[in-house]
C-alpha cells in the first residue's frame, strides 16, 4: 500500500492484479481491507485499485464537513494521479453513495457500475438519526459505536460463529478517526440522488443483502428501478456488508457482471 496526494490530500491506496482498471470503494467505518476477501477472485482477471476514503485508514482525515462533491473529486482525482482513464466501479454502503456521483458527474470515466448495499437518498426520519450518530460519536468517539454497527452489519447467526472477522471490523470501526466518521455521516445524511439516476446509462449491477436493516432491500430495489437496465441481485442470508458475510455469493456474481 502506498499514499499519494490528489485533491489536496493524501489518499492511501493499493493495487494488485492485471487486466481492465476496477476500483473499490469501502463502506463508512471501515478502510480498503474490507475487500480483502474479493482480492483473490477480482485480480485474477483486473487491476483493482482500492483506496481509503478521506477521513478513513491512511488517507487524510480533514476535520471538516464532507459532501459528495468532494468525495467524488477525490475518487476522480486518484484515478488521474494514477492514470486510470476509464474503470469498472464498484462501491459497498457510503462507497456506493460514491460510485452513484462519480458515474453521474464523470459517465466517461465508468466501464460497468456496481452499487452494494447502498440508497440514493435518505427520508428526513433517517437524516434525523445521523445527526444522532454524529452527536454521540463527538460526545463519546468511536468505541461505543462498535458493537451496534456490528449488529447492523452482520446477521446474528454469522456474527456468533465468526468472532475473528468481528474482532477484525469491529477493530476497522473503532480506528476510524472522528472527524472522517462526523464529515461522511454529514456527507451521508445529505444524500439525494435518486432523481438523477435515470440519466445513467452505463452496465449497472445492484447488490442488496436480504436482511439488510441498514439499507434494506428497498432501497436497492428503487435504485435498480431508476437506471435503465440495470440488474438487481439480492444475497440471502446476508446483512449489510454482504461482501463479507456472503462472500463467495458476492464474488461469483461480481465476476458474472464484470467480465
Amino acid at each position: 500500500m502506498t499514499t499519494i496526494r490528489a485533491n489536496g490530500i493524501d489518499i492511501r491506496y493499493d493495487i494488485q492484479g492485471a487486466g481492465p482498471w476496477l476500483v473499490l470503494s469501502h463502506s463508512l467505518a471501515t478502510d480498503l481491507t474490507l475487500w480483502d476477501d474479493q482480492m483473490a477472485a477480482l485480480t485474477s482477471h483486473f487491476r483493482v485499485l482500492r483506496f481509503d476514503t478521506r477521513g478513513h485508514g491512511g488517507s487524510t482525515a480533514a476535520d471538516m464537513p464532507y459532501d459528495f462533491p468532494m468525495l467524488t473529486a477525490d475518487a476522480l482525482g486518484l484515478m488521474d494521479s494514477l492514470n486510470v482513464p476509464k474503470a469498472h466501479f464498484v462501491g459497498i454502503s457510503m462507497g456506493g453513495m460514491i460510485a452513484q456521483h462519480v458515474a453521474l458527474t464523470a459517465p466517461d470515466r465508468i466501464d460497468r457500475l456496481v452499487l452494494a448495499s447502498t440508497t440514493s437518498g435518505y427520508p428526513e426520519t433517517t437524516r434525523a438519526l445521523w445527526a444522532d450518530r454524529i452527536a454521540a460519536v463527538r460526545a463519546g468517539g468511536m468505541e461505543p459505536q462498535v458493537v451496534p454497527t456490528l449488529e447492523r452489519w452482520f446477521t446474528p447467526p454469522w456474527r456468533t460463529a465468526h468472532p475473528e472477522v468481528m474482532a477484525r471490523i469491529g477493530g476497522l470501526i473503532r480506528a476510524t478517526p472522528i472527524a472522517g466518521y462526523v464529515g461522511s455521516g454529514q456527507a451521508i445524511a445529505t444524500l439525494n440522488a435518486t432523481e438523477r439516476l435515470s440519466g445513467l446509462h452505463c452496465p449497472t449491477l445492484v447488490i442488496v443483502g436480504a436482511d439488510d436493516v441498514g439499507t434494506p432491500p428497498v432501497m436497492g430495489r428503487r435504485i435498480a428501478d431508476r437506471i435503465p437496465g440495470a440488474r438487481y441481485e439480492s444475497i440471502p442470508s446476508a446483512s449489510h456488508l454482504c461482501n463479507v458475510e456472503q462472500a463467495e455469493t458476492f464474488n461469483r456474481l461480481l465476476l458474472d457482471f464484470l467480465r
